[in-house]
């Protein structure tokens, strides 16, 4: 049976793991089970791509939403999108990772900020990180991954662009000694 502990994590990229997708890449884990896994990037956001060009793209006045970045999810389904939030706004189908977050895919939740009616803290992504049954739990034993427990400071507080070296930080590891090679005793 597969674990089922990641949910409500967040997921760390090694130094050196061998995909250059995820270079310092910094996973919000919103589902692990038997079935496979599915996360949404948030330690990197799109160059040139912002929330009120999202939202008009999609014929939803912004309103009064903030033009934000737009995160880099993963590259599965690039042009999908996904809202992270805080778990006091609800939709049809709104996934709770608790403690890290809540996800919400419909359009529903863009109206809802674009109206000052949505959550009280989100982040937009287009694309996820996707993993069939196993195969996250294979790539945590080469050494690819390191899981961490959620801190909503670092989700919400922290720039895309610092998370990475701040996740490290809180367990205590200065990110600058991580080794990119891996040995096996």
């Amino acid at each position: 049976m597969e674990s089922t502990y990641l949910a409500g994590k967040l997921l760390l990229a090694m130094p050196g793991m061998g995909d250059p997708r995820f270079d310092h890449a910094v996973i919000a884990m919103l589902s692990h089970d038997g079935e496979g896994a599915l996360g949404v990037g948030i330690g990197a956001v799109r160059q040139g791509l912002g929330l009120h060009r999202l939202l008009e793209d999609l014929d939803i006045d912004p309103g009064t939403a903030p033009d934000c970045p737009v995160h880099y999810g993963g590259p599965v389904e690039p042009q999908r999108g996904f809202v992270l939030h805080t778990p006091d706004w609800e939709g049809p189908g709104t996934l709770h990772a608790v403690p890290l977050c809540s996800l919400s895919t419909s359009l529903e939740v863009l109206r809802a900020i674009a109206a000052g009616e949505g959550p009280s803290r989100w982040l937009v992504a287009l694309g996820y990180a996707g993993w069939g049954a196993g195969q996250l739990d294979g790539e945590m034993r080469r050494h690819g991954w390191q899981a961490l427990d959620s801190n909503a400071r670092l989700l919400w507080d922290t720039p895309a662009d610092q998370r990475w070296k701040a996740c490290w930080r809180q367990v205590g590891i200065d990110p600058a000694l991580l080794s990119s090679q891996t040995g096996r005793a």
